[in-house]
């Protein structure tokens, strides 16, 4: 008799059925396990453990049952009400990638797949984010979509801008990200969806997903719009009083996802801890206004294999969202060396990193730093602000050595490049720098760190060492998980299917832990979810 990796304990249920559909060999016994849309049966018979769809559990039966799995879909996991409300096929999203990396192409592939996927509009001209919206709704005329809107402290005319760019093309799903309290502009972009419905209630139509990692800011978003914010908007009158009022009676955000260890800006805290503390909060909210639809909350950050979707659903996240996984598929908008780096990863291969848009306030980044000079680099840069009031104060040699092995251009023509990138976009920082010298070597230095991520984007030749590459340590857990598969090779790696196998295998491994919950006891050849290929989403 052959040893196949299976052994239970005994049990009092027993199995009614052909013994002639049990298999016994570890492929015959993977493939049905591996389909999911079946029950599955183990069972004990001539002294070995079987496996099989057929037959029924009944009680007195002739044949020993070991164990038994119910059919499992992948669009079980999460909320269904987040499926219903987004018009999707599963309860999964691939977050917004600054900078266009989250693409237009991504997002129409998630799609047209059943995932919801978000634009990444941070850091992009306007007239960019207007072309994507064209696109992107042109190619999902009925599909869910959605775009970022970044709090920007520093450039708060972008943030306005991509908002009055939402509200003029309908865009009805916002991910809001990187805010440090609410501001006008989240709050017009959520009143101005609002409306009464024909039995009173209110009416959503502008639907805010709201990304945090601090309880604070998450209970910004749980409640209702203050006051302060909504009464200056009615004045302007890019609200009506009608508007206001029924901001009242909704949270700001429909969804909060709860960001642990991600790429980008992020606490760096673990999902485990933070995931349930928000979850908590937004419990104790619910039960103080008593919304009609309470707000969902997702996790997402340190996501990069089916396990910890799979933790981070039995948890009671509604949705998850990736991020730095999706980044190396080839939808992103980065170049294919920054995709090689990538698929390159290890966990340990990523370290914080000063931010470019909120460099002043010394916020940091998470990034690859595999391959590339720039978290190094960026952190002297900081170092350098915090030390000196200008660039007139930096030493000589220091000064030399810094455009020439990094800035790699004289500081001068930064500034004149910088005053005429920002007196086109945001006038406001030129003139805020006209009699500030340390303001002035902040967006000098700012150059830097904005071109580092485009370079990396665009593929820029020469500036390889410059790259900034935002990850967390969820790409290095993806590429140990798909180490041997396909999805081992960049060029394999498309976005939609990358989700698929995600919750698929989420719902694999979840079969297999009710059977090891029932006493079966297997090798780890059963308990490991391997990616082939997909022919069909369906």
């Amino acid at each position: 008799m052959q040893d196949n990796g299976l052994s239970a304990n005994t049990s009092a249920r027993s199995w009614s059925g052909n013994p002639a559909s049990l298999v016994y060999d570890e492929t015959g016994i993977k493939s049905r396990l591996n389909d999911l849309s079946q029950p599955i049966y183990l069972v004990q018979h001539n002294g070995q453990i079987g496996a099989t769809h057929e037959g029924q559990l009944t009680v007195g039966g002739q044949y020993p049952l070991a164990a038994m799995g119910d059919p499992i879909a992948p669009e079980q996991f999460g909320d269904h009400r987040f499926q219903q409300d987004y018009g999707v096929r599963y309860s999964y999203t691939s977050g917004a990638m600054a900078g266009g990396i989250a693409s237009a192409d991504l997002v129409i592939a998630m799609g047209q797949a059943g995932f919801l996927g978000i634009f990444g509009a941070a850091g992009v001209v306007s007239t960019r984010v207007e072309d994507a919206i064209r696109r992107i709704q042109t190619e999902l005329p009925h599909q869910a979509y959605g775009f970022n809107l970044i709090h920007s402290p520093s450039e708060e005319a972008m943030e306005r801008r991509a908002v009055e760019l939402y509200l003029q093309y309908g865009v009805t799903i916002v991910e809001a990200s990187a805010f440090l309290d609410l501001t006008p502009h989240i709050v017009r972009y959520r009143a101005a969806g609002l409306s009464l419905g024909a039995n009173g209630e209110v009416v959503i139509k502008n639907r805010v997903i709201a990304k945090v990692s601090r309880r604070e800011v998450a209970t910004k978003f749980m409640e209702p719009a203050p006051d302060r914010l909504l009464q200056p908007l009615v004045a302007q009158g890019l609200i009506t009083a009608q508007q206001a009022e029924l901001a009242k009676r909704v949270p700001v955000a429909d969804d909060v996802t709860v960001e642990a260890d991600s790429g980008g800006h992020t606490d760096n805290r673990p999902l485990v801890g933070i995931l349930p503390s928000i979850m908590s909060l937004r419990d104790e909210l619910q039960a103080k206004h008593r919304f009609k639809t309470p707000v969902r909350v997702g996790g997402g950050g340190g996501i990069g294999t089916p396990s910890a979707a799979l933790a981070a659903f039995m948890m009671g996240a509604a949705y998850i969202v990736t991020g730095s996984i999706n980044q190396a598929c080839v939808e992103a908008g980065t170049s294919a060396h920054t995709k090689k780096l990538l698929a390159q990863a290890d966990m340990a291969d990523v370290m914080m990193a000063p931010a470019a848009d909120m460099f002043e306030m010394g916020v940091k980044v998470q990034l690859l730093k595999r391959g590339t000079m720039f978290p190094m680099r960026a952190q002297r840069l900081y170092e350098l602000y915090r030390q000196y009031n200008s660039i007139d104060e930096i030493p000589s040699d220091e000064r030399e050595k810094l455009e020439k092995q990094v800035l790699k251009r004289p500081m001068e023509d930064i500034w004149q490049d910088t005053v005429n990138y920002f007196m086109e976009r945001d006038p406001e920082q030129i003139h805020r720098a006209k009699d500030n010298p340390k303001r002035k070597m902040a967006l000098i230095f700012r150059w830097y760190l904005g071109l580092s991520s485009r370079w990396s984007t665009s593929g820029e030749k020469g500036r390889e060492a410059d790259y900034q590459i935002w990850c967390g340590p969820a790409m290095g857990a993806f590429n140990n998980w798909s180490a041997g598969s396909y999805l081992e090779q960049p060029e394999n790696r498309r976005v939609a299917e990358v989700a698929y196998h995600m919750m698929r295998g989420a719902a694999y491994l979840y079969r297999m832990q009710q059977l090891r919950l029932q006493g079966l006891q297997f090798t780890p050849a059963y308990g490991v979810y391997l990616p082939s290929p997909v022919v069909s989403h369906a």
